[in-house]
């Protein structure tokens, strides 16, 4: 059992007076209700915690790092199911150091409305619920970008972990170079790549994020105001050696591109759209990045939704003018039809593995070389709870040839079909 299962047990005991009374009564019963909750023990775990005597809780308790008593563990309810963060499998992030689970919490949508690629109006109190439960489940690494709410998604991270030890966070990746107008939030952000805005914009960032350090800073579209792409990937690259950031990467660019950008300095990681729908970045970026050790973090690999299972024709129609998927030809028309079609394929492979919809769509992404992660959002813990099982879930190789065989037949989006 590793140590945050024994914080996790200890805290319980110390901070739930019902709890702790139960399990003075009876301890084998209360650890047997706790493995139900999900906490991971073992048969040799089991009776090595027979063994702790009520009388010797207090001691126990100053043995814990007492970062743990300030943080979220406190709020936690009884019927709350925590999970071991050591039961997500991990990867390594390129040449970073960093090890990621191989899902990671995304922001994008909890940035609320208001801007142009909003998902629409947001409760906070539900996004600050969602990371914390993606925490507590064992996700270690969370996407944001400043553009993401205009500055609020990177507030609302902060708030999420704001009660968490600085050791135990997760880790915060976020992007720069979309500028947009703060007199008119309507208005589309600009690509901006010019150095003093990216300084400015990574200044930002780390005041929102309220940390020293950011730990993957990523480029988020190639600039459109004239600025040379080695003119930003050199800024980019001096902030990481200045300590600003620890690692930095590259979001929307293709194989020329990232050559580019290698001759300079190297391209830490890639972070592409990557689903069963939309497929391009397997034909080219993919292998590049695995034959260079950059790492690859990709998004929408539920298509914004559309690979949930839960997604239809009536839902589409009823999505707020203010959501940007209302806009978008994947959720109107033929496109929306082959989608969904292509969501429906992948049912009785989830219900073979005792998975969801969700899970095999991002399990899919997870199944090409090179991919380290994906990047997957949630709006509430019950959305995490939809995807989560994915970062375990190896589809065989026959369920990889039934899937490219349904994405054949529906006709859904473009590019190779398979591994």
């Amino acid at each position: 059992m590793t140590q945050q299962s024994v914080e996790i047990l200890i805290g319980k005991l110390l901070t739930d007076e019902e709890l702790r009374e139960a399990f003075e009564q009876n301890p084998q019963g209360v650890l047997v209700w706790l493995l139900r909750q999900g906490l991971q023990l073992s048969r040799l775990e089991m009776e090595a915690l027979r063994s702790i005597k009520p009388s010797e809780l207090n001691g126990l308790a100053e043995m814990i790092d007492r970062r743990l008593q300030r943080a979220s563990l406190r709020r936690t309810y009884m019927t709350h199911t925590v999970h071991d963060t050591d039961t997500l499998p991990t990867a390594p992030l390129g040449t970073t150091g960093m090890r990621i689970t191989r899902v990671g919490f995304g922001a994008w949508a909890i940035g609320g409305g208001g801007w142009t690629f909003a998902w629409g109006n947001q409760d906070d109190a539900d996004s600050i619920a969602a990371i914390r439960h993606a925490v507590e489940r064992g996700i270690n690494w969370i996407d944001t970008a400043a553009v993401y709410g205009l500055g609020h998604s990177e507030e609302i991270v902060a708030r999420a972990l704001r009660d968490i030890p600085a050791d135990d966070r997760p880790y915060v990746f976020t992007k720069a170079g979309l500028v947009w107008d703060e007199h008119d939030r309507s208005a589309p952000p600009r690509r901006v790549g010019d150095p003093l805005s990216i300084r400015r914009e990574v200044e930002a960032s780390l005041r929102r994020l309220d940390v020293e350090r950011i730990d993957l800073y990523q480029m988020h579209w190639p600039a459109e105001d004239g600025t040379l792409l080695e003119d930003y990937w050199g800024t980019l690259l001096q902030l990481k050696d200045e300590g600003k950031v620890r690692a930095v990467g590259l979001s929307n660019h293709d194989v020329t591109q990232l050559e580019a950008a290698e001759r300079l300095g190297h391209v830490d990681t890639l972070q592409p759209p990557f689903s069963a729908i939309r497929r391009e970045v397997a034909a080219a970026e993919l292998p590049w990045c695995a034959a260079h050790g950059t790492g690859v973090i990709v998004y929408r690999p539920m298509q914004s939704g559309l690979l949930t299972g839960s997604f239809s024709a009536q839902r589409a129609a009823q999505l707020d003018a203010g959501d940007w998927r209302s806009r978008s030809p994947d959720f109107t028309g033929e496109g929306l039809r082959r989608n969904v079609a292509l969501a429906e394929a992948l049912r009785p492979i989830g219900e073979r593995h005792g998975a969801t919809v969700a899970a095999v769509a991002v399990a899919w992404t997870l199944a090409w070389p090179g991919v380290s992660g994906a990047i997957v959002g949630a709006r509430s813990p019950a959305q995490v709870d939809g995807w989560i099982g994915a970062a375990a879930l190896a589809l065989t190789d026959a369920d990889l040839d039934e899937i490219a065989g349904a994405i054949e037949r529906t006709g859904a989006g473009t590019g190779p079909v398979r591994p």
